[in-house]
């Protein structure tokens, strides 16, 4: 792993877990602009661990549901349907 993608992926998922210390929930816009300034090659690879993250954390957020549903007997959450990924 390259210097470039450890920086970005810390800096990533330390900015993704302050934002709800700062009730800014978008506050990883605000750094990226901050990148972009200094380094655009740093904000792209930045933005890609930013994405990575949140799709990361809405996907075990979907299983964990499923798991709690088949467990209790509840309703499991449907996937999205049709959906377009990048």
């Amino acid at each position: 792993m390259g210097i470039l993608q450890e920086l970005t992926e810390k800096l990533a998922q330390d900015v993704l877990d302050a934002q709800e210390e700062l009730g800014d929930d978008r506050f990883y816009e605000k750094v990226s602009k901050v990148l972009l300034d200094a380094s655009p090659t740093t904000q792209e690879a930045y933005m890609t661990a930013v994405r990575v993250i949140l799709a990361e954390r809405k996907a075990r957020k979907f299983l964990e549901a499923n798991l709690k549903a088949k467990r209790t007997g509840g309703a499991a959450p449907q996937a999205p349907r049709d959906s377009v990924g990048h």
